[in-house]
């Protein structure tokens, strides 16, 4: 292509006003202290999780050669979905490569024409794909506001189907849905709910099931979105549910439908995660502890965090170079922090996601929560000047 095309004039001049903006993103691998990744039960590394990955390629191959509906499916993908739907407490669950698939098959499947969803404002990019693939007619409610999402069924109400749209835990702010007052909003409207439950599976919940568990919500009135990549280490998501909606999802799911599944051990590995869930609570608790203890913690050093045991703990700076100049410094002392931008989080609010995880000690907490207040306080004096 050549170089003065009007595509890649235009592509380049983006890219600039990305720069400009203190948009750009670079990719950079692991390296320091774990405060960023969703692992946060430590599952990903794990010998026995690692183990039955190895086991799962030895049986089964490298990939797994064709959709499922080809001659990509294997018994193994059977075996844990049976399994993840009685951990889930459903009649069923439907595997997919990523969460990312799963909620754009969810929402593109029962979203038909003359349906409302009404949709947190909040929601994941992948949420939001999904109610624009969808035919229905999409609505977004205020975050967290169970009132408003009633106020707008019975402003906008349809002959079709109606679905509420919410996360369980929100990824950038690490604040829980009200999923009780939804469940009673959706019954009282001949709704049905639709939660993702991605960064929940694993810590929340007795079993650890997620905050539907946690919340006593009957898993099979709603549908569910679980990931298996982040607390459970692994990778995909299962889809969660009565019979109907799944065995919907594989006739009509075009991300099922039309896509090769996943490498076959994935599914060894995630049945290795599972059992270590059920037998082995105190990650959880010890999970929860870290969070608090770093709350606490940044507290004590004069900055505004929510009280509470959620295991992902935002810090707004504000500006975008000044985050990604403070991640840089907490970089540089041995912690691995990244910078989280527009359009991730609103405008105004570039902030540091710190996602805590069962590795972390109260003596590595204290040492970055005071290389942290170093770094902003130096920041914020060059920023003054």
């Amino acid at each position: 292509m050549p170089a003065d095309s009007r595509l890649a004039l235009r592509t380049l001049r983006h890219l600039a006003e990305l720069q400009a903006r203190g948009l750009g993103r670079v990719m950079r691998p692991p390296s320091g202290i774990d405060l960023s990744s969703n692992d946060y039960l430590g599952l990903a590394m794990d010998a026995r999780v690692r183990e039955a990955f190895i086991r799962g390629v030895a049986e089964e191959g490298c990939g797994s050669t064709g959709s499922r509906l080809l001659r990509g499916d294997r018994e193994a993908f059977a075996s844990v979905e049976r399994r993840f739907a009685r951990f889930k407490g459903t009649d069923a669950a439907l595997y997919f490569s990523s969460g990312y698939l799963a909620n754009i098959a969810v929402l593109s499947a029962f979203g038909e024409r003359g349906d409302r969803i009404v949709s947190d404002a909040r929601n994941h990019a992948s949420l939001i794909d999904g109610t624009r693939l969808s035919r229905a007619g999409v609505t977004i409610a205020p975050h967290n506001n169970a009132d408003a999402v009633a106020d707008l069924l019975r402003a906008t109400p349809t002959d079709g189907v109606a679905l509420v749209v919410v996360e369980s835990l929100y990824s950038m702010d690490g604040d829980f849905s009200p999923l009780t007052e939804y469940a009673d909003v959706c019954a009282s409207y001949g709704a049905t709910l639709v939660v993702d439950e991605a960064h929940a599976v694993g810590i929340h919940g007795a079993r650890g099931s997620g905050l539907m568990e946690a919340a006593g919500l009957d898993a099979n009135a709603c549908l569910s979105v679980n990931a298996a990549g982040k607390g459970l280490g692994v990778s995909g998501a299962f889809v969660a549910g009565p019979s109907w909606a799944i065995d919907y999802l594989v006739q009509r799911a075009r991300p099922f439908v039309f896509s090769t599944a996943a490498p076959p051990a994935l599914a060894y590995a995630i049945g290795a995660s599972l059992d270590i869930v059920a037998d082995e609570p105190q990650r959880r608790a010890t999970l929860k502890s870290r969070s608090r203890y770093l709350r606490t913690a940044l507290r004590a050093q004069g900055l505004s965090v929510a009280d509470g045991d959620s295991h992902i703990v935002p810090i707004v700076i504000g500006e975008n170079d000044r985050a990604i100049a403070v991640a840089a410094a907490l970089q540089a002392e041995g912690f691995d922090v990244r910078a989280i931008r527009p359009p991730t989080v609103p405008e105004g609010t570039a902030r540091l996601r710190v996602s805590v995880n069962t590795t972390l000690s109260d003596g590595t907490i204290d040492r970055f929560v005071a290389a942290l207040g170093a770094a902003l306080r130096e920041h914020a004096a060059t920023a003054d000047v």
